[in-house]
């Protein structure tokens, strides 16, 4: 056997003793910790500062909420919520409020995990369309593509952004998740597991 055929055996028995130990839970608690620790406090946070005041602020959103999700419509009134129309508006901007403060939580703990990553990257989408759309972003701010700007606010790390995301829904959360207790858990009839 030659060197080079040895190298190569080499690599395979390594990368492949590497996937089987790794395959079953790593790659997505590495995508939901990767993910937590970059976006985490941003949606939380921002998802906090919408909320109106009171145990049930989040009936009742902030100016702020409606100025930051819907920006046409919060200035067309001068702010004024009281003058902004329950349905759709202010259902969008609790529903956006919502979103960033639950679906952080599931997918750091891998709860419903493949759903919270698709709503989650729903709701990446419909962030970056309102930042282009209405709050006059420069070119340099969005990126584009292939471009030679590596740290455009939104193109660049929202696309890093949604990796993470797009390996959950792909791959599952993987064994170290609550996600998984759950399958274990209850059986696919409906039932509980025995103990």
């Amino acid at each position: 056997m030659s060197l080079l055929d040895r190298l190569i055996a080499l690599h395979n028995r390594t990368f492949s003793a590497l996937d089987a130990a790794l395959s079953d839970w790593f790659l997505g608690l590495a995508a939901r910790l990767i993910f937590s620790s970059a976006l985490f406090f941003y949606y939380f946070n921002s998802g906090i500062s919408k909320l109106g005041e009171g145990f049930f602020g989040i009936f009742n959103p902030s100016a702020g909420a409606y100025g930051q999700i819907l920006p046409t419509i919060a200035e067309a009134v001068l702010y004024d919520t009281s003058q902004i129309a329950f349905f759709p508006w202010t259902i969008i901007v609790i529903l956006g409020t919502v979103t960033e403060i639950i679906l952080p939580f599931l997918i750091l703990f891998g709860l419903v995990t493949r759903l919270a990553s698709l709503a989650f990257i729903g709701f990446i989408a419909v962030q970056t369309y309102v930042d282009i759309a209405f709050h006059g972003l420069e070119s340099e701010t969005i990126g584009a593509v292939f471009d030679q700007v590596h740290n455009s606010e939104i193109l660049d790390y929202r696309l890093l952004s949604i990796l993470p995301l797009i390996l959950l829904i792909l791959k599952g959360p993987g064994k170290a998740s609550l996600d998984y207790l759950l399958t274990k858990t209850i059986q696919p009839s409906g039932k509980l597991a025995a103990a």
